[in-house]
């Protein structure tokens, strides 16, 4: 074996020994909300249990998938809940070539989806990108997001949990920092502040913390009490739902997690994974990533806290 394979093996076995050590039992810590029932209904009770009133337009955001193939969450899962709330399904541009990249493509994969059939849709940068302010980031003094973004009130981050192939994992951090950013804050997310037209070749490190400070930006604007988060742990895959072609999950769906902090849910979502049954590639991909990088950079910054208190919605 190989040293690097040494070093990614020892990583995933700390991330599975020391993560779930986030899930506390204090009340001065963050609730995460927690349901095996992914369906409708289960879906619905989930988001019941943050007794959140939104205040104006609800966006949710969430992602429209690559292609067919890819582990987006499907139409006729999540149509209850965008019809509780009379919402509007929010995206962005892709920054690379493929079925997203143009509103025009974009438009087509939204349609073929099914996407329409159940609620209306918005690709918030067909009009090109809007500023925002970054305080206190570690790498990013501005971040650039859709122009649409001003005219939501509130939002439902609504993400699937999943591997990715450059942040090693994505959730709900990640949807409101490249999810949220346009194709042109993409780039910039991706390239570490370094470029708004290529999004590769940045360096790793920036990279993740140009993404919590992203995170940072959205969440400062819109305002921490009009903001939720559900990340759904089905179909599990070690690539991303912008990869139109994803590896086949090795892990079972484990649920539905909800919470009003972005850093808690996503921690937890990692605490679950760590000790799922065929999670090794996931683990192994995390890791050579420095993809729990994300959560210590987020948390340094403000945008939330990686110790939280799990309540089971089943018991």
């Amino acid at each position: 074996m190989n040293k690097k394979i040494i070093a990614v093996t020892a990583a995933a076995a700390v991330v599975a020994t020391v993560g779930i050590g986030y899930a506390v039992s204090g009340n001065d810590v963050p609730v995460v909300y927690f349901t095996k029932d992914i369906s409708p209904e289960g879906l619905v009770k989930a988001y019941n249990a943050l007794n959140w009133t939104p205040k104006g337009k609800v966006g949710i955001k969430m992602s429209t998938g690559e292609s067919s193939k890819t582990n987006y969450l499907r139409p006729e899962l999540i149509k209850e809940l965008v019809a509780k709330v009379d919402g509007t399904i929010v995206e962005c541009n892709t920054a690379y070539a493929g079925n997203r990249n143009t509103s025009e493509a974009h438009w087509a994969e939204i349609k073929k989806r099914g996407f329409l059939d159940i609620a209306p849709v918005d690709i918030m940068d067909e009009e090109g990108s809007m500023e925002l302010s970054v305080n206190g980031g570690s790498i990013l003094k501005e971040n650039y997001v859709g122009t649409h973004f001003a005219n939501y009130p509130s939002y439902i981050v609504l993400s699937h949990f999943k591997g990715h192939q450059m942040a090693g994992f994505g959730g709900a951090l990640k949807n409101i920092s490249i999810g949220f950013g346009s194709s042109m804050g993409k780039a910039w997310i991706h390239s570490g502040g370094t470029s708004k037209e290529n999004p590769w070749g940045g360096e790793q490190t920036a990279f993740l913390e140009s993404m919590a400070d992203a995170g940072k930006a959205v969440t400062d604007y819109v305002g921490r009490d009009n903001m939720v988060y559900i990340n759904v742990l089905n179909r599990i895959s070690i690539d991303c739902d912008c990869n139109a072609n994803p590896a086949e999950p090795d892990i079972h769906d484990i649920g539905i997690l909800v919470s009003t902090d972005p850093v808690a849910i996503d921690q937890a979502g990692i605490d679950m994974v760590s000790v799922a049954d065929g999670n090794q590639k996931l683990m192994e991909r995390i890791a050579d990533r420095n993809g729990l990088h994300i959560l210590e950079a987020a948390e340094k910054i403000g945008v939330g806290s990686r110790k939280y208190k799990l309540v089971n919605l089943d018991e």
